[in-house]
């Protein structure tokens, strides 16, 4: 018997498989600090990769070029950045006057609700105050590991920038090396898979700023016209959970719903519902498709997936990353042909349905 008459049975290329998964998931886990911002570096080296090409074909020299792109970039950042600032100073300046708000607010509730459902307002007094007492007791117990995300997250802040730094700069280098690593009969499939992995990155990001610019704006007009206080910051951020696909819609109706009870009335959280949802409506059957999901076809029930899989394994930069992650992997499945089913089930293009021939129906067949 030859070696390629051997036959493995399934019982043992399964385990294997299974035990292959979770161990690179492990290892992905285990090496956050590391991987993330090398990934983050990476598409945003891909985004702003054409504007230092644009400038070294102009004769710039490569480190200049790169120089000035970050340069522009900061100042846009840093413009951006100094809008929050002052957005969340107004916040900050009233927050004991929306303290004693929610305060008052709670305390007609509890009025409301005992009256209505006989009820002894002391019992709902007493309930609150321990879950008040439990939540400050886990917050305590949160502040060392959140003051070590924090610390973690500027490590991440400050590597990033020079990650993509000198991504741009060994581009060429980085580049030969990927097309060193196959045979010349696979360089054609390789520049194409490279190409399009570029394109839908690049479009996939500039399709998610446009959004996010739409709906901010979206956000803050409808927040300015049903009289919300601190609508901008409220717009901003909620067009920055808009981002995370599902999930980060109903975190923001939530915040604009709270803040609604707290500064105006309970009636005005079914009108920040409404709008929210005639956005979210508009959002998903114009803005998402022209812009952003004609660019990555990945389907829903897979993007749910990926999301809630990418915070189970990174937290929120997860959740950002998930979604281009996929659409790379989808990517390349449809270009290796034993793995075209996998890149199929990935999408979002339906198959037909299948009508039931006539004269099945007029059997009865099931």
């Amino acid at each position: 018997m030859t070696a390629k008459e051997i036959k493995i049975p399934l019982f043992v290329i399964a385990p294997l498989i299974i035990i292959g998964i979770l161990a690179f998931f492990t290892i992905l886990s285990i090496a956050q600090s590391i991987i993330v911002p090398i990934i983050f570096a990476t598409i945003i080296a891909i985004v702003i990769y054409p504007a230092v090409n644009w400038l070294t074909l102009k004769k710039i020299n490569r480190i200049i070029a790169i120089v000035i792109v970050f340069f522009i970039a900061f100042l846009i950042i840093a413009a951006f950045g100094s809008l929050i600032v002052r957005q969340v100073q107004r916040v900050s300046e009233s927050w004991p006057v929306l303290s004693e708000k929610f305060n008052t607010t709670i305390t007609q509730n509890i009025a409301d609700a005992s009256v209505r459902y006989d009820i002894d307002p002391q019992k709902i007094q007493n309930w609150i105050a321990s879950a008040k007492e439990q939540l400050i007791i886990r917050s305590k117990a949160a502040i060392g590991p959140t003051l070590a995300v924090l610390g973690g997250g500027l490590v991440i802040l400050f590597l990033i920038p020079v990650y993509v730094f000198m991504f741009l700069f060994y581009q060429p280098l980085l580049h030969d090396f990927i097309f060193k690593l196959f045979n010349e009969s696979k360089k054609e499939q390789v520049t194409k898979m490279v190409s399009q992995t570029k394109i839908v990155v690049q479009r996939y990001l500039i399709g998610l700023v446009f959004e996010f610019v739409i709906i901010a704006a979206l956000n803050t007009a409808a927040l300015l016209i049903l009289g919300m206080e601190y609508a901008m910051l409220l717009g901003i951020i909620g067009a920055l959970l808009n981002i995370i696909p599902y999930i980060g819609g109903v975190v923001s109706v939530a915040i604009y719903m709270l803040f609604a009870l707290v500064t105006k009335s309970p009636e005005y959280m079914i009108y920040v519902l409404i709008a929210y949802s005639i956005i979210q409506f508009v959002d998903n059957n114009y803005i998402i498709p022209k812009i952003v999901a004609s660019k990555v076809r990945i389907n829903a029930l897979v993007s749910i997936i990926v999301v809630i899989g990418g915070n189970a394994l990174w937290g929120i930069p997860g959740m950002f990353l998930a979604i281009p992650l996929i659409a790379i992997v989808k990517l390349i499945f449809d270009n290796i042909e034993h793995l075209k089913p996998w890149g199929f089930l990935l999408g979002d293009t339906m198959p037909p349905i299948i009508k039931i021939p006539p004269i099945l129906k007029k059997l009865n067949l099931k």
